[in-house]
């Protein structure tokens, strides 16, 4: 079991635009994905950091800590087919054998991303019951999820921010050092370099109908770091539902960021350190002449023959030192 660290923790920072078009803060929903606690003691360990009442979710792979201060939170052990077992005999034995490679997963209402901080409270807790992450095994790739809310759902400001993501994804993978098991399996791919040309190209998308199009053509699919179908199917589903199965993409206003590595157990890792480096994309996002530089260093970096995802990352984070982020 994992000591809480001394060090200190770092404050979640506040996006260049904190608030929605409404007005409102903007929320962010988030998934955790661990092993070592079952749902029902994950669950409790919840409400007695939080608040609240442990609830039966209606099947014993699925808990709710209802009524805490951020709110209910889901946790069940995250495999469909799992599901459908029988919770005797050989389906009850099947389920504890997955145990060893499937995660249990916590999902959140939509919090105020101010409000990340406690949720890493209830993180220490968890680590204190005996919560393990990724690099407790070799093939688990347990990751974390954040759903930031867009700003609005103009092109104005999703294009930026997408690309903004896509031209930081080598260097945040670095910095990041993203474990092997998540690197190898298809859960968060790299987006593929001619998605990146496009969006850092002379003649971007000019409308959400065209970067909807260019993103199903190019990165078809939910396992890259940064996910945008759910966003898209919430602006446009029919045209969404023509190239992807529907099942498992939910249509809401957020971006879907799977990339950051679930490390629960390491006494010096929280959540905010990964939503800060949310932050950052957003960050460049709002800074058009910083967005423009990134995207000229790109069209150079791939004018050269001899170049690599490696040499990019160090590039992109030259660029950034300069302009002091």
């Amino acid at each position: 079991m994992s000591p809480i660290s001394d060090s200190p923790r770092p404050d979640p920072l506040h996006p260049p635009h904190p608030e929605n078009a409404r007005g409102d803060l903007r929320r962010v929903g988030v998934e955790v994905e661990f092993s070592g606690v079952t749902e029902r003691e994950v669950a409790r360990v919840l409400t007695e950091a939080l608040g609240g009442e442990v609830r039966d979710g209606g099947d014993e792979d699925h808990w709710i800590a209802a009524g805490t201060e951020l709110g209910d939170f889901e946790c069940y052990l995250d495999s469909r087919p799992l599901q459908k077992l029988d919770h005797d005999g050989l389906g009850r034995q099947l389920r504890e054998l997955a145990r060893t490679v499937v995660p249990v997963e916590i999902v959140s209402e939509p919090i105020e991303f101010t409000q990340i901080g406690r949720l890493d409270d209830a993180v220490d807790a968890l680590r204190e019951a005996g919560a393990t992450g990724t690099r407790a095994g070799v093939l688990l790739g347990f990751g974390v999820h954040f759903n930031p809310e867009v700003i609005s759902e103009a092109l104005e400001d999703v294009l930026p921010t997408l690309t903004a993501y896509a031209l930081l994804e080598d260097h945040l993978r670095r910095v990041a050092e993203i474990d092997i098991s998540r690197r190898l399996l298809p859960w968060v791919d790299s987006y593929p370099r001619a998605l990146v040309d496009q969006l850092a190209g002379e003649s971007p998308p000019a409308t959400m109908t065209e970067l909807i199009n260019l993103y199903l053509d190019l990165a078809p699919s939910r396992n890259h770091g940064l996910d945008m179908l759910c966003f898209f199917a919430h602006v446009d589903r029919a045209r969404v539902a023509r190239s992807m199965e529907m099942e498992q993409i939910s249509a809401r206003p957020t971006y879907h960021l799977r990339l950051p590595d679930c490390r629960i157990d390491e006494p010096d890792w929280c959540l905010a350190a990964e939503w800060n480096r949310w932050v950052l994309v957003e960050r460049v996002a709002a800074d058009a002449d910083l967005l423009d530089r990134l995207k000229t260093g790109w069209r150079e970096h791939r004018a050269s023959l001899t170049t690599t995802r490696s040499d990019w990352s160090w590039r992109s984070a030259r660029i950034l030192q300069e302009s002091g982020l």
